[in-house]
This record gives C-alpha cells, sequence and structure tokens, in this order.
C-alpha cells in the first residue's frame, strides 16, 4: 500500500506541477496580452494625437488661404471699381472739354440769360465729376515743363527770356482721379 500511495503522492505532485506550470503559462499569457493591450492603447492614442495634429495642421492652412484670398479679392475688387470709375471719366473728359469751349463763346455773347442757364448746367456738370474725383491740373503760363506731368505738343521760340524751357500755353487741360493722373495737360514750351 505504501507503494501505491508513493505512486499516488507522485502523481499528485506531477498534477500539481503541471497545474502550476499551466497557471504560470496562462498568467504570463494574459500579463503578455495586458501589456499589448496597453501598447495598443497608447499607439492608438499616440495615432489619435497624430491625426489631430494633422487636421489642424489642414485647418490652418485652409483658414490661411481663405484670409489670403478675401485680401486679394477685396483688393481686386477695389481696383475694379478705380479702373471703371477712371474709363467712365477718362469717357467724359472731351466733354468736359467741349463745354468749356462753349463757355467761352457764349460769354462772348451778349445774351445774359444764356449764359446764366448755360452756366448753372456746367458748374453742376463740374461738380458731379469733381465729387467722384476728378481733379484738374492746374497748370499755367510760365510753369516749369516736367515732363513728367506734362505733355509737350510743341515747341516755340520763347516770347520772353523769362519763358525759356517753360509752358508757353496750355492746349488741353490734365486731369487727375485720386493721385493718378488720367490725362497728361497738352502744353507748349518755350526754347
Amino acid at each position: 500500500m505504501n507503494k501505491h500511495k508513493d505512486t499516488n503522492n507522485s502523481e499528485d505532485n506531477n498534477k500539481d506541477s503541471v497545474k502550476d506550470q499551466i497557471e504560470e503559462l496562462l498568467d504570463d499569457a494574459i500579463e503578455e496580452v495586458e501589456a499589448g493591450a496597453d501598447e495598443e492603447q497608447l499607439s492608438e492614442n499616440d495615432q489619435l494625437k497624430a491625426d489631430l495634429d494633422k487636421e489642424k495642421d489642414k485647418f490652418l492652412r485652409l483658414f490661411a488661404e481663405f484670409e489670403n484670398f478675401k485680401r486679394r479679392t477685396s483688393k481686386e475688387r477695389i481696383e475694379l471699381f478705380k479702373t471703371a470709375n477712371q474709363e467712365v471719366m477718362s469717357a467724359m473728359l472731351p466733354v468736359l472739354d467741349d463745354f468749356d469751349r462753349a463757355m467761352n463763346e457764349i460769354k462772348k455773347a451778349k445774351d445774359k440769360n444764356l449764359l446764366k442757364g448755360v452756366e448753372l448746367i456746367y458748374n453742376k456738370f463740374n461738380e458731379t465729376l469733381l465729387n467722384k474725383g476728378l481733379e484738374p491740373m492746374n497748370v499755367k503760363q510760365g510753369d516749369v515743363f516736367d515732363a513728367d506731368m506734362h505733355e509737350a505738343i510743341t515747341q516755340i521760340p520763347a516770347p520772353s527770356d523769362k519763358l525759356k524751357g517753360k509752358i508757353v500755353d496750355v492746349v488741353e487741360r490734365g486731369y487727375k482721379l485720386g493721385e493718378k493722373i488720367i490725362r497728361y495737360p497738352k502744353v507748349v514750351t518755350g526754347k
């Protein structure tokens, strides 16, 4: 019976040791799975952070592009308005010149009522153009000729020494629209 007891004992020990081994293996496997899950969770968090940073960067770039677009389009719109206004003003300048000539001729006539009526229209027209930004350039006889500001159409012998290299006569008036010259004054210079 002792033998049987010893055999049973050794079987029990073997069972216990196999059981212990299995438990150890299971514990190791559980630890590995938990460690893997932690690593996976950490890498998943890192991935989410990277994705968030990427999306933030995209958003900031898109926002900056939109701001640049808004700035550029508003600048283009302002330029378009200025250009459109310039074209209309340039088209009105010959009418204004004809009006000036007509006023000079009407002043020579004796009819005061005609002069008064045309002066009212002329002043209203002139005032409207001034309100829209059109400014006449004040150039007169005796001013120094500047090629950047005046257009010389001819050069004549100076009537006096004071007018040599200066403006002798203004043939056509010049105009500015804001700071930009839209028509240079046409002048005669003395040599």
